[in-house]
């Protein structure tokens, strides 16, 4: 691929798919260390479903602040400065002495994690050529499933053992990356055409809304809401879930690890055929099977039903976040592009806000497990449709 044989194309997309690892990192574990704070802080389904819900919080606020201030100010310094925000409270969450400190520190974590994904997106979207660009930023996303394993990973060795303020710890060392990442990468060339000529934010949101982009918009917000509400949902929930069926806490961390595996090979493949047949085409396919797969998981009978559904499951999901996030910056132009990335981002945050909370209730009202993944499938085919109507083709047209 060209985008492999070009040395600081290169650089720029593994520098920054680091900084988006310890990202998923930071969210996996949360997924991990609410089962174990469920049994050593005795917490009950509506308070995992809280500070579950208190990040997405954080990023809801993150990504819109992040996307707006990434248009004034640059995408590198923005994209440093939520890094560097989101390991400090992620380090400090080890030190939490109660449930409401660890939420406040868990809002400010999610405020750096949400702010770091758009501004990441937009940058790499705006340093590749057209040929390449959606190839390039699901290839980055795909830094997010490595995040996922390292978990799980440190959910299944460390947790059992050394419990979850040593597997907060661990996510302070984003921290050091950033003074690497302060030399290492630009700014886009994008945004340096801009620079001389800031647009002002009221011109900025107006023009997100104009009726030129009002259509993409509408489209986008739907496609974010529906990913993000059916996501957080589902994987925050998935090792509580795996308890709830009869396993223990170790063996759920273990088959949520072999089902984390499955999300790379979704990545890859979205990402080769996203330049191939296009944005739309890798969106609803691998929604619509995302649908099936969250039907068939909530429903599964037998060990060999769940693994497989599961796996299905992070194949279509994790595959078409890749998607969902190179047709994001495309939409727009440069002027207010991290604009409305950010804002669409901030908006299916909302959903991931509700997801881990609706969830909590009715698991805590002993709603039973198929009948409220059958929600999510609704949720995954309205966004699908969305984007199926509603959204255009990007594939291979250069940005403005």
């Amino acid at each position: 691929m060209t985008l492999l044989r070009n040395p600081k194309q290169r650089k720029l997309l593994f520098s920054a798919g680091l900084s988006w690892m310890f990202d998923a990192m930071d969210v996996g574990m949360i997924s991990f260390v609410v089962a174990a704070l469920a049994k050593d802080w005795n917490l009950g389904p509506e308070q995992i479903g809280i500070l579950t819900s208190i990040n997405s919080v954080g990023m809801a606020v993150g990504a819109a602040a992040a996307g707006i201030l990434a248009d004034r100010f640059g995408r590198k310094p923005i994209l440093l400065w939520t890094l560097l925000i989101f390991s400090a409270a992620s380090g400090l969450s080890a030190f939490a002495t109660g449930f409401g400190i660890l939420c406040v520190l868990r809002f400010i974590a999610g405020f750096g994690l949400g702010g770091e994904l758009p501004v990441a997106s937009t940058l790499v979207s705006e340093s590749m050529p057209a040929r390449e660009r959606g190839r390039a930023v699901v290839l980055l996303e795909s830094f997010w499933a490595i995040g996922w394993i390292a978990s799980a990973l440190i959910a299944f060795f460390i947790i059992p053992d050394y419990g979850w303020r040593v597997a907060f710890g661990i996510g302070a060392v984003p921290a050091l990356y950033a003074l690497y990442l302060r030399r290492a990468i630009d700014d886009s060339p994008k945004f340096a055409e801009i620079k001389k000529a800031p647009v002002s934010l009221k011109k900025r949101i107006a023009t997100v809304w104009s009726p030129e982009y009002r259509r993409s918009t509408i489209m986008l917000w739907i496609l974010w809401f529906t990913v993000v509400f059916s996501y957080y949902g589902m994987f925050l929930w998935l090792p509580t879930v795996m308890v709830l069926k009869g396993f223990s806490l170790v063996k759920s961390f273990e088959y949520v690890l072999i089902m984390t595996l499955a999300q790379l090979p979704g990545y890859f493949t979205a990402a080769y055929f996203i330049e191939k047949f296009g944005r739309k085409f890798v969106l609803v396919i691998y929604m619509l099977f995302t649908a099936v797969s969250a039907a068939w998981f909530g429903n599964a009978t037998t060990e060999g039903m769940l693994m497989a559904a599961g796996i299905c499951l992070s194949f279509f999901n994790l595959g078409a976040w890749g998607g969902m996030y190179a047709y994001t910056p495309e939409l727009y132009p440069t002027t207010i592009r991290s604009t409305g990335a950010g804002l669409a981002t901030s908006f299916g945050r909302i959903g991931g806000i509700i997801a881990p909370l609706l969830v909590g209730i009715l698991v805590g009202k002993s709603m039973a497990i198929g009948s409220i993944f059958m929600l999510f499938f609704v949720t995954i085919i309205i966004g699908a449709l969305a984007v199926l109507f509603l959204g255009k083709e990007t594939k291979g047209t250069e940005l403005l």
